[in-house]
């Protein structure tokens, strides 16, 4: 969620950058909603200042009435709060005291039953329009940092580097899904047999190779990354998805049960930015570093035709996700860092691979700043995106309300969020199929994970 002061205090820089994105934001309700809002709780916190006032003055004068409190001289000349005065008729203790003590007393009791009325009334008025302002800003995405490209698609994305050649083949390479087929190690049919189009089932070897992967690059995280894994819930509350950025505004593309109001997790991020919702965090913690793996599950809406072969676009996969907690002054060189952590299991496992800066309009709802890693894929002949690292400044944490105290006695502040997929699984997978295959249509398994698998060729599992 962005910080309401910096639109309040330059609208104008506000609109622009989010234009960068491609967002048509009316930031004018914004402002409008937000000063209602201000009177509102102005209103509401005189009236409740009033009620505590004449609460505290009632009793006051049930203790008097009861001869309970003997009076001073300064008593008499104590003026009656405003609502009770002019309710009463009286404006000090001496003459309220000239009024019968049942009479005086039901008089006050009235006058503090339409005081706390009026009170609960401004209150109730301000909270639901706190509640408007919160949920129209829910829908408002990150502002990008100054050092994002602009544009609004891929085509204005920034090529920042390319690692390794392409393999030159002296076969025509095959697709993955020729390759998964022809091994038996991938079986689309019987997936979609089992929940439908773009599931799928590994087989064998194909099994064995994901879940290699998955150890491998847990393990790597932890041992070279100083990450510290992490096994997480795949369904989560409303208020967890709220928190990472994916409610409201992609609600449409979750899986969520109804009854119990729980959503299947569309990454790791969520429940990993859940983890310390309203917790206020030591500043000698920072920064934290989590890695997990979990299944991600997304409904999947590209146009008919595109992207429909294979196992690149499903709407079941597993990732290996990559999170931080930081100060805010170090993230823009935790991003680079992250970006470091992806890119090495791509260089481990040999794999050409290219880093993509990505434009403000292309980049996710909750990121300031995001990379993709894209690996090269031979029988597909095309990049295929396996990672994306971002930066979401403090956007995730006002969401969540977690904070830390950067100093003994300051007053707690947001931290920043960061993630990234180190890596995604099944284009990984793909990758490997594609650069490792082999003349007789077998796959080499690369050699670091060889030790995971216990093999070091993945053949024919059909004969």
């Amino acid at each position: 969620m962005l910080n309401i002061e910096l639109i309040r205090q330059n609208p104008s820089s506000a609109s622009s950058a989010l234009g960068r994105r491609g967002e048509e934001t009316d930031i004018e309700r914004v402002l409008i909603m937000d000063e209602r809002r201000r009177e509102a709780q102005t209103r509401a916190n005189n009236a409740s200042e009033t009620r505590n006032a004449a609460s505290k003055f009632f009793g006051f004068l049930r203790r008097v009435t009861q001869d309970k409190y003997k009076l001073t001289p300064d008593d008499y000349n104590e003026p009656v709060p405003t609502h009770l005065s002019e309710y009463i008729g009286k404006p000090s203790v001496q003459e309220l005291l000239e009024i019968p003590t049942q009479t005086l007393l039901e008089q006050a009791q009235n006058a503090m039953r339409d005081i706390s009325k009026e009170a609960d009334k401004l209150v109730k008025e301000a909270s639901i329009i706190d509640v408007e302002l919160n949920e129209l800003l829910l829908t408002i995405p990150n502002i990008p940092l100054q050092d994002v490209p602009s544009g609004y698609d891929e085509s204005s994305n920034i090529v920042v580097r390319t690692h390794g050649n392409p393999k030159t083949f002296e076969f025509t390479p095959l697709a993955h899904w020729d390759l998964g087929e022809r091994l038996g190690i991938i079986d689309m049919p019987r997936g979609s047999k089992i929940s439908g189009s773009r599931f799928f089932t590994l087989m064998g070897p194909g099994a064995r190779l994901q879940r290699a992967l998955i150890s491998w690059m847990i393990d790597w995280h932890v041992q070279h990354g100083s990450f510290k894994e992490v096994y997480l819930p795949f369904l989560v509350r409303r208020d967890t998805m709220l928190g990472s950025g994916n409610l409201p505004k992609f609600e449409e593309n979750l899986y969520h049960d109804l009854e119990d109001d729980l959503w299947l997790i569309p990454t790791a991020e969520v429940p990993l930015t859940g983890l310390h919702k309203d917790e206020i965090l030591d500043a000698s913690s920072l920064p934290i570093y989590y890695v997990a793996h979990t299944p991600s599950f997304r409904r999947e809406k590209a146009a008919a035709g595109k992207d429909t072969r294979g196992i690149k676009r499903v709407h079941q996969f597993d990732k290996v996700e990559l999170y931080k907690i930081v100060a805010p002054e170090s993230s823009n060189t935790e991003l680079d860092k992250l970006v470091n952590n992806a890119e090495e299991i791509c260089q481990q496992l040999d794999i050409p691979y290219r880093l993509i800066q990505l434009c403000a309009g292309d980049m996710s709802f909750p990121s300031a700043k995001s990379f993709d890693l894209e690996m090269w894929a031979p029988g597909c002949q095309e990049w295929l995106e396996v990672s994306s690292c971002s930066n979401c400044t403090d956007f995730q944490a006002r969401r969540a309300n977690i904070r830390y105290r950067p100093k003994t006695g300051d007053r707690p502040a947001f931290v920043h969020t960061l993630n990234g997929s180190g890596l995604a699984l099944p284009r990984v997978l793909i990758a490997i199929m594609e650069n490792y295959q082999q003349s007789d249509g077998s796959i080499m398994v690369p050699d670091v994970l060889q030790p995971y698998m216990n093999q070091n060729v993945i053949r024919n599992t059909l004969n």
